[in-house]
Order: C-alpha cells, then sequence, then structure tokens
C-alpha cells in the first residue's frame, strides 16, 4: 500500500498547482479517478466532484471525502525527496502534503476499502487564498448529506468549527509632492496609512478572536511624499457577532485616523466564511473517533480559528469533520509528511468508510 501511495504522491507534488492554477493537476487527477472506477467531471468552476458506486454494503447512504488541490507559495517546481521515511522537498519550495497527502491518502483508501457506502470525492480549487473553489461548487451534484474533509494535520484531533473571517482592503490617498522642496503641498499616504494601523487593535483579542495586518504597500520614491499606500488586514472569531463588532470597529478607526490626517480612503470589506460549529456527538465525528481509536489513536474534537472547506460545506447543510493527513509544518519549505502517518491515515479512513457503510 505504502509504496504504491507514496509513487503517486510524490508524482502529484511534482505538478505545480499554487492557487488559481490548478487546471493541469485537476485534469491529472480526473483521468486517475476515471482510472479507479468513478464518474467524475469538472463543474464550470474546475472543481473536480465524482461518484463510486458501494462496495460490499447495500442501502446505505452516501459519504462525502473531500480535500482542495491548490497549494501556497512557492509550489512551482516542487521536487520531493523521500528521506528515512518521511517526505519532504528539496528545501526551496513547499512540499503540497496539503493538500496532496490528503488527495493520496483519498485514493489508496478507495483502491483498498473491502467495504464502503456510495462515496462522493470533491476536490476545491483556489482553497488556500480564500475558499473560491468550494463557495462556487456545484452543489446539485452533491447528494451526501454528511462525511470528512481530508486537511486536518494532525491525526489525534479532528475539526469540529472554524471561525468568521473578515479579509479587509484598504486604500489609502493622499497627495503627491517633493519631499525636499515641498513637502507641505503633500498628504502622505503612508503617514495616514501608520496612524490608522497604529490605533488598531491586532493580535489575539480573546481566546476565539484575533485581528491582523499582513501586508503594507505605498510609495515610489524615496525623496516624494507618497500618494498611495494600501494594506490587507483581517479579523477573526468563532462567534459570528463578535466578529462582525470587531470588523465594523476596524473599519471605523481606519476611517477617522485616516481621514483625520488629511486624507482619502477606500475600504472593501469581505467575509470569506461564517463561524459553524458541528456537535462534539455528530455522526461524522463519531464515526472519525472510533475509526482513529481502531488503530490505536485517541482523537479529540477541536474548534479551530483558522478556515477550512468544512465551514462551507457545514453551511450548506452537509456535516463535514475535518480529519489529519499528517502533513507538518504545511506552508513552509520544512514541510513534510512521514510515510506512516500518510499509512494511518488511510488506515483510519478504510474503517470509517467501514462504518458508515453498516
Amino acid at each position: 500500500m505504502s509504496e504504491r501511495m507514496v509513487r503517486q504522491f510524490m508524482e502529484m507534488v511534482r505538478i505545480d498547482s499554487e492557487s488559481g492554477d490548478e487546471a493541469r493537476f485537476l485534469e491529472y487527477l480526473l483521468g486517475e479517478v476515471k482510472a479507479l472506477g468513478g464518474a467524475a467531471a469538472l463543474d464550470p468552476y474546475g472543481n473536480l466532484i465524482a461518484s463510486f458506486p458501494a462496495k460490499g454494503c447495500k442501502g446505505a447512504a452516501p459519504v462525502l471525502l473531500s480535500c482542495h488541490g491548490d497549494t501556497v507559495k512557492p509550489g512551482v517546481g516542487i521536487e520531493p525527496v523521500l528521506d528515512g521515511g518521511v517526505v519532504h522537498s528539496g528545501g526551496d519550495t513547499i512540499l503540497g502534503a496539503d493538500d496532496k497527502a490528503g488527495i493520496a491518502e483519498v485514493l489508496e483508501a478507495l483502491r483498498v476499502a473491502p467495504v464502503r457506502p456510495p462515496v462522493e470525492f470533491a476536490v476545491s480549487r483556489q482553497e488556500e487564498v480564500g475558499l473560491f473553489g468550494v463557495k462556487a461548487l456545484d452543489f446539485s451534484r452533491i447528494t451526501a448529506r454528511r462525511g470528512f474533509l481530508m486537511d486536518n494535520d494532525t491525526l489525534d484531533t479532528i475539526v469540529i468549527g472554524g471561525p468568521t473571517y473578515f479579509a479587509i482592503d484598504v486604500k489609502v490617498i493622499g497627495r503627491s509632492a517633493h519631499a525636499g522642496m515641498e513637502p507641505e503641498k503633500g498628504i502622505n499616504a503612508i503617514h495616514a496609512a501608520a496612524k490608522a494601523i497604529a490605533a488598531l487593535r491586532l493580535g489575539r483579542i480573546d481566546h476565539e478572536t484575533t485581528a491582523n495586518v499582513g501586508v503594507v504597500s505605498g510609495g515610489v520614491i524615496r525623496n516624494g511624499v507618497p500618494a498611495e499606500c494600501s494594506f490587507l488586514a483581517e479579523c477573526r472569531s468563532g462567534d459570528h457577532a463578535k466578529a462582525v463588532a470587531l470588523v465594523e470597529e476596524m473599519t471605523r478607526v481606519i476611517r477617522t485616523e485616516v481621514e483625520g490626517a488629511g486624507a482619502a480612503v477606500e475600504v472593501a470589506v469581505d467575509e470569506k466564511c461564517r463561524a459553524v460549529r458541528i456537535p462534539e456527538d455528530a455522526w461524522a465525528v463519531r464515526i472519525a473517533k472510533q475509526a482513529l481509536a481502531a488503530i490505536g489513536i485517541d482523537a479529540k474534537a477541536v474548534f479551530i480559528t483558522g478556515f477550512t472547506d468544512a465551514s462551507i460545506y457545514n453551511n450548506h447543510g452537509i456535516e463535514m469533520a475535518v480529519v489529519g493527513i499528517g502533513a507538518q509544518d504545511e506552508h513552509s519549505t520544512t514541510e513534510h509528511v512521514a510515510v506512516a502517518d500518510m499509512e494511518n491515515a488511510v488506515l483510519a479512513l478504510v474503517e470509517m468508510l467501514r462504518l458508515a457503510a453498516a
């Protein structure tokens, strides 16, 4: 099992699929899914949706398995290395185990599971940059009402919820002038943006709420009063009302500080996903816990303030628990995955399918 799965995983990560550039990888995956006997197609947005018939059972409800096909940067030219039972990148790129390890594990489980209910398999685009793929998914092609998202790192946790997340894009407009000859004629957009950022409450607000400014850009030349400055901020909370109140506060502070500095400002707010939490005794959580316990892993249900495709599925009424794939140090050039963890993920998934077919 492991040799075949690892070989395919390493083949997959060699196919570039940074967010927005997943087409070649998803076309590859389409062929692999069809070769396993799945009825598969890409939806209008380019997400892959497949279905597999039941095996060794009759009358069981369908189960949805899902992953995402995109990776973060730097993800071009990945060259995986298998060393001492661990797969890692060459050191100048990510590995792409997030989420191609999950995809490889799903494919292997579909190959080897002796019993399974009808299975639907969805692989989304552009998860890493805002869940765009799953938001545009053709849900008319999904009949399952419960399932598992293979996109958690550790095998001993099961994610049962995620936050409301707001992206805040800010453009500050000042007025250019020569910084040495006539600075009084200018309005420094960077200074106005800095005042706004300094006035924001950032970092951990409470146990389930955070805010951040992650990107600032502006100015053209050293000796010019900058006419424009942009910054990208965010806030998130496990409590939707808290997130709404915080984004309103941040927007108000930004406008007040920028306009107080004499500049104009444009603020665009985008709700990327809404807080959702499934019960710890939900069917998907119970099945995942039982399956992991069968291979000796005592998994705990956790709520995270990161977001995954499961938030969108759950808000669409499809009960999804997020289970582990074994990836470590995701989104970094030290990303890696142990073959033993991938094997355990497959064993757990095979058991989940058996329990779901019962």
